[in-house]
């Protein structure tokens, strides 16, 4: 596995014990949470906004609106884009050795705007059939004017790293004939059963994209 950072800003300082640069490891964390938050300055302010970002090869996409001010900011400047997993909760025997097991990607880089009808489109198709296999040709055909009205930001993965943290709490050989309990509380994100529109017309049945769907 890869032990060096692309760049400076992507080398991990603290706990670098937690470091992974290998692009498997950051693939595999991309690909497994589509939730992502992306920093920026916007007007000379810091700003942080969630959406749904997906890998394409060697690059990271997120999409909004046209009208969106962070979207028009963000294109062609410096961003942060960030994905976590949450696996655990770490009681340890002391206050400040508690922590969280998780899994998350940086990702630095300049901001590029998706240009043109068809470019948007197929990028939108690409990212709904990571998440719903099937299901961009069973829905109604997008329009123009929601191409119009969506923009697509995309980030290459050339400075991305990778930081994860796992196992049981690790306390000082002082603490741990401390009486209290110490482990994990595991955490694992489920799908519960899928709540139909309340207007679905008759005799539809649950497509396997949505029955089978997990996320982590």
């Amino acid at each position: 596995m890869p032990d060096t950072a692309p760049s400076p800003r992507t080398r991990v300082r603290r706990l670098h014990e937690k470091a992974a640069y290998d692009r498997a490891v950051i693939d595999a964390i991309l690909d497994a949470m589509p939730v992502a938050h992306v920093g920026h300055i916007v007007d000379g302010f810091p700003v942080v906004t969630p959406t749904l970002q997906w890998r394409e090869g060697d690059r990271i996409y997120w999409h909004g609106s046209s009208a969106s001010r962070m979207q028009k900011r963000a294109a062609g400047e410096q961003v942060c884009v960030t994905v976590t997993l949450t696996d655990g909760m770490l009681l340890a025997r002391s206050g400040l050795e508690h922590s969280v097991n998780y899994r998350c990607v940086m990702v630095f880089g300049t901001a590029e705007l998706v240009e043109g009808t068809a470019a948007k489109e197929a990028h939108l198709k690409e990212m709904m059939e990571q998440l719903f296999p099937g299901r961009w040709d069973q829905l109604r055909p997008i329009t123009a004017q929601e191409l119009k009205a969506t923009r697509i930001l995309s980030l290459p993965l050339t400075e991305a790293s990778a930081k994860i943290s796992a196992g049981p709490p690790l306390d000082p050989p002082e603490d741990v004939a401390w009486p209290v309990w110490a482990g994990v509380l595991p955490i694992r994100l489920t799908m519960g059963p899928p709540e139909p529109a309340p207007d679905l017309a008759p005799g539809l049945t649950l497509p396997d994209h949505a029955r089978n769907y997990r996320i982590g």
